[in-house]
């Protein structure tokens, strides 16, 4: 799980809660269902059974893998519309190609993220590349859905590329965690996203037998996704471990700790901790569209059928007339 490393975490600022911090109690752990997506690469669906007011503004996450593509086997999702929120994809293992049809784009690859916001409507589509198609090899990532506030939901499309080299590089005290902020900010440093809903998106790894209390704004939710690994979380210590999420309540600070003892093919706790503001508004979710209301998820429809939401650039073949 390569993403973003460095040699000694000890030459990184150094993060840790203040000693009178009100620690986030663990409210429930939940484990991801498996399905596929898209054209059918295996998934992990990190909220399923989560109640929306623990995730708000969050909407939705996919682990995407990890898995070893054989030959012929790699897949992506065909050409498909989003309106009224934004997709964070990041890849930790892999590359991923990304068109849309506001003229972002690009290729990402080892701890790099790509940051689309939908607003009023967009097309994209998201792919290996053809040589890691005919090569195989493995991939690894995570699909975010981060919701926009109605006053937001109908605004113009925009992309960023976020280069794994960007994100704000993080130690605990000791040196056991590596703490990588892609968006937001965390005890005052700041991740490059640039996100409308105000949110902390981060990538953790723990070493064995490491231990992080983190400062967490009190205004913000919080939850932790294992991406590999086992460990604990909160001061209670309830086990985690691959696929599994954390939701904490209130407080000003959060615990995570890694086994002593890892899985050979996991050495570490990897953890994406989330946090964001609540929007607190009617959420209307269909599909690829997540509005207020019914009558606006149905004009969505209306407009998507109708090529209001963009036109699929003619580049690689790729055409209108192929969805």
């Amino acid at each position: 799980m390569p993403a973003v490393t460095v040699e000694n975490p000890l030459t990184l600022p150094r993060v840790a809660a203040s000693a009178d911090a009100v620690a986030r109690p663990v409210l429930a752990v939940t484990t991801a269902p498996s399905g596929f997506e898209g054209e059918g690469f295996p998934v992990r669906r990190a909220f399923a059974g989560i109640n929306y007011r623990h995730l708000d503004p969050f909407i939705m996450m996919d682990q995407m893998g990890e898995v070893d593509y054989a030959p012929g086997e790699p897949k992506g999702t065909p050409w498909h519309p989003h309106r009224g929120f934004e997709t964070v994809t990041y890849i930790i293992d892999g590359i991923f190609d990304h068109q849309d049809s506001n003229g972002g784009g690009g290729t990402i690859t080892n701890g790099d993220t790509q940051w689309m916001t939908a607003g009023g409507g967009i097309l994209h589509i998201e792919a290996p590349p053809e040589h890691l198609v005919m090569s195989g090899g493995l991939f690894h990532g995570l699909q975010l859905w981060v919701n926009l506030p109605a006053k937001d939901k109908m605004m113009a499309p925009r992309y960023q590329d976020i280069r794994g080299g960007n994100v704000q590089l993080l130690t605990s005290p000791d040196g056991g965690a590596l703490l990588r902020v892609i968006a937001g900010e965390l005890d005052g440093h700041q991740g490059p996203g640039i996100t409308h809903t105000p949110i902390t998106m981060l990538h953790a790894t723990l070493a064995p037998g490491a231990e992080i209390t983190l400062p967490w704004r009190e205004d913000f939710n919080a939850l932790a996704y294992v991406l590999a690994g086992r460990g604990s979380v909160g001061t209670e210590h309830r086990p985690v471990h691959l696929g599994q999420t954390a939701v904490f309540g209130a407080g000003s600070s959060l615990t995570l700790r890694a086994d002593e003892k890892q899985d050979a093919h996991a050495p570490d706790l990897e953890v994406v901790l989330l946090g964001g503001r609540p929007i607190r508004e009617p959420m209307a979710h269909y599909g690829p569209f997540v509005m207020n209301t019914r009558e606006e998820l149905q004009l969505a429809f209306e407009d998507f059928q109708k090529g209001r939401l963009g036109t699929i650039p003619a580049v690689h073949g790729m055409s209108e007339g192929g969805m």
